[in-house]
């Protein structure tokens, strides 16, 4: 494409270096959906005629199912997609469809091809993250009358509802969905027109190549558009921050999974065993999402180091961005085939979860709230409490098995209507606090979770309503 200004024909290493075929050979669709709509726009400004605009479309459908019927077989020697689909139509359109590329750069088609085919793949990865959330939602209700040790630390710290742990999580994939929204947002604007990074002196009509491809504005600045990659960078911080969010309920799970919680319960259509010991159960499915949010953060790293010195406007650092953003796709795509499924079927041991407050000292800061109730400054029932603790622990007691008898002989203060409150299911019950662990606390969580939900679900309709036909 540059034979004019060279000499020297490019070297056979050069080109096997520099051709980015092995990574955008899947977005042939998008590229030829926004070629079309280029075309479209020279015929209604009259840089084509009609007739011209008819073959070249007509060649560029015909290129579209060669492709979908693994007859067109790519050249590496032609660098990418973009060009092997130019060279294809002019040779079954001639000098006719060497014009295709009149008023069009690579840098503006490319970005305008990488945002085309980034919204379907967005909206394919939002509604995996509405499955998830949805799945959780349906889980916090199953078990929102569910006790279990709540942790910090990793230590036991209070009683709370199963069903709040889920709530927990469902809240952080709410918040990842705002995130997903916000960079499907930065994707949806038009770049086409913007060249090489100036702009054209040809009449090009952008406005029409937007609403032809369906895309909700057009970018502002051409210098900017070729330069940037702030779209690519808010995806994949979504998918970082997502993945994190993965990696810690895997953790979770794997933990309350393992002979010393043992109070979760996987199944085991979701677990392998091992080689050597016929009594293994391992959650190699969590693990393996616990390891991959690695990829995902690798990838945010990778492009804000590859950006951070590269001058304006485009330069061929840049045709490495994909490489990260399209594993991250994948990686996505993989996580929610597994995932929702899994957590579907998980189950809580109760009476496992029950025996782990068998020391009652889960129900200490119940004590200590109960004394500031009756006037005792906190300090000073946290300090009585911690005294009591103490004493239980020295002579093998159950904080929540002792008599009046001995809990007045410890702290004073203490009255007989203390005793009803120990129990771990009565303490999970009480924190009827806003976004607190009640059921009913719970169950409100999940109502107003569901109200997100649907709105999140009403938005990505309304996207996918906008998108162009596909060839």
């Amino acid at each position: 494409m540059w034979k004019g200004r060279f000499a020297q024909d490019t070297d056979e290493a050069v080109v096997n270096f520099t051709q980015s075929l092995d990574l955008d050979w899947r977005m042939a669709a998008a590229d030829i959906r926004g070629s079309i709509a280029h075309v479209r726009m020279l015929a209604h400004t009259g840089l084509l005629k009609e007739d011209e605009a008819a073959l070249i479309e007509k060649g560029l459908r015909e290129i579209s199912e060669e492709i979908k019927n693994g007859e067109f077989t790519p050249k590496v020697s032609l660098e990418d997609v973009h060009m092997n689909i130019e060279a294809r139509l002019t040779e079954k359109c001639g000098k006719t469809g060497a014009r295709l590329h009149m008023g069009r750069s690579r840098n503006d088609q490319v970005n305008t091809t990488v945002r085309l085919y980034l919204r379907r793949e967005l909206l394919e990865i939002w509604q995996g993250l509405e499955t998830l959330i949805s799945v959780l939602l349906k889980k916090a209700e199953e078990h929102a009358d569910t006790v279990i040790p709540g942790y910090t630390h990793l230590q036991q710290a209070q009683p709370v509802s199963m069903g709040h742990f889920w709530m927990a999580h469902a809240q952080a994939f709410l918040r990842d969905a705002k995130r997903l929204a916000a960079a499907y947002d930065a994707v949806d604007e038009s770049p086409l027109g913007c060249g090489a990074l100036a702009g054209s002196t040809l009449p090009l009509d952008r406005e029409f190549t937007r609403k032809d491809m369906g895309f909700s504005r057009l970018t502002e600045n051409s210098m900017d558009t070729v330069a940037h990659r702030d779209h690519f960078m808010d995806i994949l911080y979504f998918a970082a921050v997502f993945g994190g969010h993965v990696s810690r309920l895997s953790e979770d799970l794997i933990i309350y999974f393992s002979s010393e919680f043992g109070w979760l319960k996987l199944p085991d259509s979701f677990c392998t065993g091992s080689s050597i010991m016929p009594q293994k159960k391992n959650p190699d499915v969590l693990e393996l999402l616990r390891g991959r949010a690695g990829q995902l953060t690798g990838a945010l790293v990778d492009l804000l180091t590859m950006t951070k010195g590269i001058p304006l406007t485009y330069n061929r650092d840049l045709q490495e961005d994909k490489r990260g953003l399209f594993n991250t796709i994948d990686c996505l795509k993989g996580i929610f085939t597994v995932l929702p499924a899994l957590l579907s079927q998980v189950g809580i041991d109760e009476e496992r979860a029950a025996r782990g407050f068998s020391d009652g000292l889960i129900l200490a800061t119940d004590v200590a709230e109960y004394l500031v109730l009756r006037g005792v400054p906190f300090r000073s029932a946290h300090e009585k409490v911690g005294h009591a603790v103490r004493w239980c622990i020295e002579n093998g007691r159950a904080l929540d098995k002792l008599t009046l008898a001995e809990w007045q002989a410890l702290i004073p203060e203490t009255e007989e209507s203390l005793l009803p409150l120990l129990t771990p299911r009565k303490s999970m019950e009480r924190r009827d606090t806003a976004g607190g662990t009640s059921p009913r606390q719970v169950r409100a969580q999940i109502k107003r979770a569901g109200e997100k939900l649907a709105f999140f679900e009403k938005e990505r309709a309304e996207y996918l309503e906008k998108l162009p036909d596909m060839l």
